[in-house]
């Protein structure tokens, strides 16, 4: 199977929290006192994504609509479609977008349920990185039809939800990708782990303990079946900073090829 290849990046507590309760994600705690004070390091959230992209260089960056739609948050409602449905559950690459001057990259964010309707087109204070959505053919079709009113590039994959292992071959085929970096949360990560899809795991571990039985960890996703085994990595680097937050960086062996 052509595809991406596809690194997690994560940081968690040292007992492998990554925000600081249930419902949360790493924005929702940006501002918060009690994550600065655990964050141990110069680099704010901003320039770590920055960072990452330097030393990475991605084709696409991808995160889940959890870090852009609270589950809780009323959805802007959208006109019906006017066109015909089937049109709609096609993929939409305008060409003015794909092959617009000045491309560096995608942010694509998986989106089944058609929750993001902010309509961003590109990536505030990240110039040439445009959205780029990943929908589902069950995704509510007002929902698709904005995206198209907004020229908001979408690829759709799967029933019911999006499915990874077909997306990241069209982002392959479609869309030329060769190295997607996910700094996703708790649930997309663990989608992307069952799937198969990790190649490299890179997880920056602060120090501090925050525990609890709904936090959302990192992967967040199915329990392994009796006959499942665990998925192995090898340690490739370890890099230990003044302040006590850690970062290890892993291969995973058994990702799909």
């Amino acid at each position: 199977m052509k595809r991406p290849h596809l690194v997690v990046h994560t940081v968690a507590s040292a007992d492998g929290r990554v925000s600081l309760g249930p419902g949360r994600t790493a924005f929702d705690d940006v501002g918060d006192p009690r994550w600065s004070a655990i964050w141990a390091s110069d680099a704010d959230l901003e320039q770590s994504r920055r960072d990452l992209v330097e030393e990475y260089r991605p084709d696409v960056l991808l995160e889940g609509s959890g870090s852009f739609a609270r589950e809780d948050s009323a959805l802007r409602p959208l006109p019906s479609p006017e066109c015909d449905v089937s049109e709609l559950t096609q993929d939409y690459l305008p060409e003015n977008v794909v092959h617009r001057p000045g491309h560096i990259g995608w942010l694509a964010c998986v989106d089944g349920r058609g929750r993001v309707r902010a309509g961003m087109k590109e990536f505030p204070g990240w110039e040439g990185w445009h959205t780029l959505h990943l929908v589902a053919r069950t995704t509510p079709p007002e929902y698709l039809a904005f995206l198209r009113r907004e020229e908001i590039p979408y690829l759709v994959a799967g029933e019911g939800h999006v499915n990874l292992v077909e997306v990241f071959q069209k982002l392959a085929s479609l869309l030329a990708v060769q190295r997607v970096v996910s700094t996703a949360g708790s649930r997309l990560n663990g989608a992307l782990l069952r799937a198969g899809l990790v190649d490299e795991f890179d997880l920056a571990v602060l120090p501090a303990l925050i525990g609890g039985c709904s936090t959302p960890v990192l992967f967040g996703c199915s329990d392994l079946a009796s006959s499942e085994p665990p998925t192995p990595l090898e340690l490739r680097e370890v890099t230990r900073e003044a302040s006590g937050r850690v970062r290890l960086r892993y291969r995973v062996d058994n990702a799909q090829a």
